[in-house]
């Protein structure tokens, strides 16, 4: 297959680019040329095209070009989206979109592809937010159906984790045990968790593009419900290490404003804990397949390692409130 990659240097999309190769597919890439510059290049990659251009108003390296597939990654914007698909709708055969589980605006156990999604009171806003992130996917799916109708597939993600990971989200957790001492842990071993590893999601989608799939589809994993107390038994092992988990409550933890999902990587709060606990049935009957914990988890801490030691956290507590929320907690 030709298939067109509209960004494809950060993080995702480079496991989307990585995956189409080793199945033997020619890809374009489309972007700005401000990250990942040297991957890909030439001389190792002869069947990766570059085309330098923006989304927002720069479209004409895109002109007059076939493909079989467009991969979107990158879409947040509504009238962007809206941009790309009418310019490509004659020139692919497939919209490919990835979404986000945060569309929906019931965060409900069991979530399915049918549940209601999220709206915007004002829908011309482009300010992306935790507050209009979920309903802007929802109006970027529909811009794709709008400009391409029955050749667009949505995938609806939920937290994409591994190696390039650039938010931290899921890294944390495997660098946090791996240093030990006192942990601060969210609310119950028992409480749920969901992810997916970049390169399964990755393949998947080429999957996707390679069967022409159309519709909407949620896409997260493990295949079966797994807590984070299960998780953290896979990161001790992982790292060989066995430090002390302290779990402090749901209320403990909103009464002291950590952020959910930010300074508690994979942790939401009871109200909307069917983020985690997403019905990924539909993608899975499709061909969709998770590697083992145990590997997703050794990837991640493996590439974390290679990172510069002064390098920022950009997710997880800063030591020195990990350890006043420890005594805080042990105080009450």
């Amino acid at each position: 297959m030709n298939i067109l990659i509209l960004g494809g240097t950060i993080f995702l999309g480079r496991h989307i680019v990585e995956s189409a190769l080793a199945r033997g597919h020619k890809i374009t890439l489309f972007n700005r040329g401000q990250h990942g510059t040297d991957l890909f290049p030439p001389e190792t990659h002869p069947t990766v095209e570059k085309l330098t251009g923006d989304r927002d108003g720069n479209l004409d390296t895109l002109r007059n070009r076939q493909w079989d597939a467009v991969i979107d990654p990158s879409g947040y914007i509504p009238r962007l989206v809206t941009d790309s698909a009418q310019l490509l709708a004659d020139a692919v055969e497939q919209y490919i979109f990835i979404s986000s589980i945060s569309v929906y605006s019931d965060m409900s156990p069991g979530i399915d592809e049918n549940f209601a999604v999220g709206k915007l009171e004002d829908e011309t806003v482009e300010d992306v937010t935790g507050e209009t992130y979920g309903p802007l996917k929802a109006l970027c799916e529909q811009a794709a159906e709008a400009a391409m109708p029955g050749r667009v597939c949505n995938v609806r993600a939920g937290l994409i984790v591994g190696p390039h990971d650039p938010t931290d989200r899921f890294t944390y957790w495997p660098h946090r045990i791996a240093r030990g001492g006192s942990i601060l842990a969210p609310d119950s071993p028992n409480v749920p968790t969901q992810f997916i590893h970049a390169r399964d999601l990755a393949d998947w989608i080429i999957h996707m593009a390679e069967t022409k799939q159309v519709g909407t589809y949620n896409a997260t994993g493990p295949a079966d419900p797994l807590t984070m107390g299960e998780f953290f038994d896979v990161c001790k092992r992982v790292t060989e290490n066995d430090p002390d988990l302290t779990w402090a409550s749901e209320e403990f933890l909103l009464e002291n404003e950590v952020g959910p999902f930010v300074e508690m990587p994979l942790w939401v709060p009871t109200a909307v804990t069917g983020m985690n606990q997403a019905d990924c049935a539909k993608a899975i009957t499709t061909g969709l397949t998770f590697r083992p914990l145990t590997d997703t988890i050794r990837d991640t801490w493996s590439w974390s390692q290679t990172r510069p030691d002064n390098m920022p956290w950009r997710a997880g507590l800063a030591p020195e409130r990990e350890f006043k929320l420890l005594e805080k907690w042990a105080g009450q």
